[in-house]
């Protein structure tokens, strides 16, 4: 086989991976090639200019569409919005690392994102997140206590992960989560029906994924609408929220809080 082929095979694989896995505790071990992905610009200069910021299209808080039904006692699973619209979503996981940029770039970004944390990562630095909450209009959702991989679990050791974590968060910022995430993206019949008993209404997977600064995709060399956004609270995150923002508006896309859409 031609080495250009076994190269470019390897690429893709590592993106798919990267991208299907999403939630993992550290970035990729190598970014994926262009055919899959779009570079950032990395972490700017002082004198860089500042990334792209969106006014909102609608009035935020107000029903877009809704959640589909909950059936035989189990949660819907949501990997993309349906919408006519040009609108993307971009959603937060795990709150393992609290850069003390992101309040301000995402109050400056207008790009309401939602987060899923988990309780490990956000105990001790509530402060940090209920003022990203409190001021740049977030919702704070549920992504279990300890980051585990769901998938096989018992039926009660899933609840026990899944409650505890949205009890957690209840606490912490005064309003109890509505949407679940797994870790991983891994769930199974036993995580749907412990996402309804622990009283949410729907699991959250994605469609893309943005990891060092790199922006990957599901099929499509761009991002689509309606597509579900992942990102994480790490070392990145100024470049990985900067690299999501220029993508979403070379798309002609603008970001929305999923809440809205999952009424």
């Amino acid at each position: 086989m031609d080495i250009r082929n076994v190269v470019g095979l390897a690429a893709a694989v590592t993106a798919a991976a990267a991208l299907i896995v999403g939630c993992s505790s550290a970035p990729p071990a190598s970014a994926p090639k262009p055919s899959t992905v779009a570079p950032a610009q990395g972490r700017p200069e002082p004198d860089a200019p500042a990334p792209p910021a969106f006014q909102q299209p609608y009035q935020f808080g107000t029903a877009q569409g809704h959640v589909p039904p909950i059936t035989d006692g189990k949660a819907p699973v949501v990997k993309k919005i349906q919408t006519d619209k040009p609108y993307v979503f971009i959603t937060m996981d795990d709150g393992a690392i609290q850069d003390p940029n992101a309040l301000q770039m995402i109050k400056d970004s207008g790009a309401h994102p939602t987060l899923f944390l988990n309780e490990k990562y956000f105990k001790g630095h509530e402060a940090y997140f209920k003022a990203i909450q409190d001021e740049a209009g977030v919702i704070i959702n549920d992504h279990t206590m300890t980051h585990p991989n769901l998938k096989g679990m018992p039926y009660e050791a899933q609840k026990k992960e899944i409650c505890g974590d949205a009890d957690a968060i209840t606490t912490a910022f005064g309003k109890r989560p509505a949407l679940f995430r797994p870790p991983f993206g891994n769930y199974d019949a036993n995580t749907q029906k412990a996402v309804v008993d622990c009283g949410m209404k729907a699991i959250i997977l994605w469609t893309a994924a943005v990891n060092d600064g790199v922006v990957q995709f599901q099929g499509a060399g761009k991002l689509k609408a309606g597509d579900i956004v992942l990102m994480h609270f790490r070392k990145t995150f100024v470049e990985d929220f900067r690299a999501f923002l220029e993508r979403a508006k070379q798309d002609g896309l603008t970001p929305v809080p999923l809440g809205d859409f999952l009424a």
